[in-house]
C-alpha cells in the first residue's frame, strides 16, 4: 500500500470518528428531550437507534484493525489508530448513557416530573459542548485545549452535585418522592459519566500529540 493510499484511509478513518461523535450528540441531545418531556415515541426510536451507533463504532474498529494488520504503520500513525480506537469506544459508551436516559424516560410512565428539569439539561450541554470541542482538539492536534476541555468536568461534577444534594432533600421530607427523585438521580449521573468519557478522549489527545499517556483529572480520582 503506498503512503498516499494509507494517509486518505486515515484520514477516512477519521472523518467516520466524527460522524460517530455527531450521531453520539444527537443522541445525547434528543435523550434529554425525551426525558424532560417523557416522551416514549421518542425514547423507544432513540433506544433503536443505539443500535446504528453501536454498528458504526464495530465498523469504524474493524476498518482500524485491518489497516494495521495490511500495512505496519510509524510509530505516528499508529498512535493515530491507537487514539481512534479508543475514542470510538468512549463514544459508544455516551451513546449507551444516552439511551440510558430514554429507559429512565420510559420508566416515568405517565407520572409527572419531581421537578421541571433545569441543571440536568444544563449538564447535557456542557457534556455535548465538551464532545465537540475535543474532537475539535483531536482533529487540531491541540494539547493544550484538550487540557482546558478535561478540567471543564469540575463543572458538570459541581452541577451534578447540586442536583443529588437537592433530589436528596426531596426524598428525606417527603418519602413518596423516592423513586421519582432517584431516576432523575440516575439520569443526572448518566449525564457525569459522559463527561468522564470526554475526559478520556481528551487524554487520547495528548496521547497522539505527546506519545504519552497523561491522566487527566487526578484531584478527582483522589476524592473518590
Amino acid at each position: 500500500m503506498s503512503r498516499a493510499s494509507f494517509d486518505r484511509q486515515l484520514a477516512d478513518l477519521q472523518d467516520e470518528m466524527l460522524t460517530l461523535g455527531k450521531m453520539v450528540d444527537r443522541a445525547i441531545d434528543q435523550s434529554i428531550e425525551a426525558l424532560r418531556t417523557r416522551n416514549g415515541e421518542l425514547a423507544r426510536r432513540l433506544i433503536l437507534e443505539d443500535l446504528e451507533i453501536n454498528r458504526k463504532r464495530f465498523e469504524v474498529e474493524e476498518k482500524c484493525l485491518q489497516l494495521i494488520a495490511r500495512q505496519q504503520p510509524l510509530a505516528s500513525d499508529l498512535r493515530v489508530l491507537a487514539a481512534i480506537l479508543n475514542i470510538i469506544t468512549d463514544l459508544e459508551r455516551m451513546a449507551d448513557h444516552a439511551e440510558g436516559n430514554c429507559k429512565i424516560a420510559l420508566m416515568h410512565g405517565e407520572e409527572p416530573l419531581l421537578k421541571p428539569l433545569i441543571d440536568i439539561p444544563r449538564m447535557g450541554e456542557r457534556a455535548r459542548d465538551m464532545l465537540q470541542r475535543s474532537l475539535d482538539a483531536f482533529i487540531a492536534r491541540d494539547v493544550e485545549a484538550a487540557k482546558k476541555i478535561s478540567a471543564e468536568d469540575d463543572e458538570v461534577d459541581a452541577l451534578y452535585n447540586q442536583i443529588y444534594h437537592e433530589l436528596l432533600t426531596f426524598m428525606i421530607e417527603d418519602p413518596r418522592t423516592i423513586q421519582r427523585a432517584t431516576l432523575l438521580l440516575w439520569a443526572a449521573h448518566n449525564l457525569e459519566r459522559m463527561a468522564d468519557r470526554v475526559t478520556n478522549i481528551c487524554e487520547r489527545v495528548v496521547f497522539l500529540v505527546t506519545g504519552r499517556m497523561e491522566e487527566m483529572n487526578v484531584n478527582k480520582t483522589a476524592r473518590l
